[in-house]
């Protein structure tokens, strides 16, 4: 356990008009270190731990897609989480990706203090980095805290991002196809 981010928290505590010492906050300061570092661990994962090999040669040359993948993140401007679902598709050349790395991926990233454009993006790079797919396709829909909870308070708001890279860039056709098949298209 992290003790320096313990006494920060305790800090925070003091900061905000409470008693550190009141019965109900003795354990917080502990409590809400460990919990950082949970909603942090991203940092102490890289990508070739997370896909540990889990390539597979495949014939495939059709879109393979993991569709309302959850996904969890904090804000780094304010430290408040967003919470939504993202999208991944891509488009084999030669090997496909085990199913659970492309989840595993996507928590990697979300599991770091985050603006939710550079997640899309973080995670479609690593996607094509792993497979050197013909095409990525990244899209995440997500409820911010930030936006919720404090400043203009919109409840009902929703932020969508996406990163489209070879074929999903190029060829509209393969585009709509996916935006389709994850309905969010009209």
């Amino acid at each position: 356990m992290n003790h320096l981010l313990s006494n920060h928290y305790r800090e925070i505590l003091i900061g905000v008009g409470e008693d550190p010492e009141r019965e109900g906050l003795l354990d917080t300061p502990k409590r809400a270190a460990k919990a950082m570092q949970y909603l942090c661990h991203g940092y102490q994962s890289s990508l070739e731990e997370v896909v540990n090999g889990a390539l597979f040669a495949s014939d495939n040359d059709e879109m393979v897609m993991v569709k309302d993948v959850e996904l969890y993140s904090l804000c780094e401007h304010h430290l408040l989480p967003f919470i939504g679902k993202a999208h991944v598709a891509y488009i084999p050349t030669g090997k496909v990706l085990g199913l659970s790395k492309i989840a595993r991926i996507v928590d990697m990233y979300a599991r770091r203090l985050q603006i939710q454009e550079n997640l899309t993006r973080q995670i479609a790079d690593a996607i094509q980095q792993v497979t050197s797919a013909a095409g990525v396709a990244v899209v995440i829909e997500a409820q911010h805290m930030c936006m919720m909870m404090r400043g203009v308070e919109k409840q009902n708001s929703l932020m969508s991002t996406s990163v489209m890279l070879g074929a999903f860039r190029e060829s509209s056709n393969t585009r709509q196809e996916f935006l389709q098949l994850i309905g969010r298209s009209k």
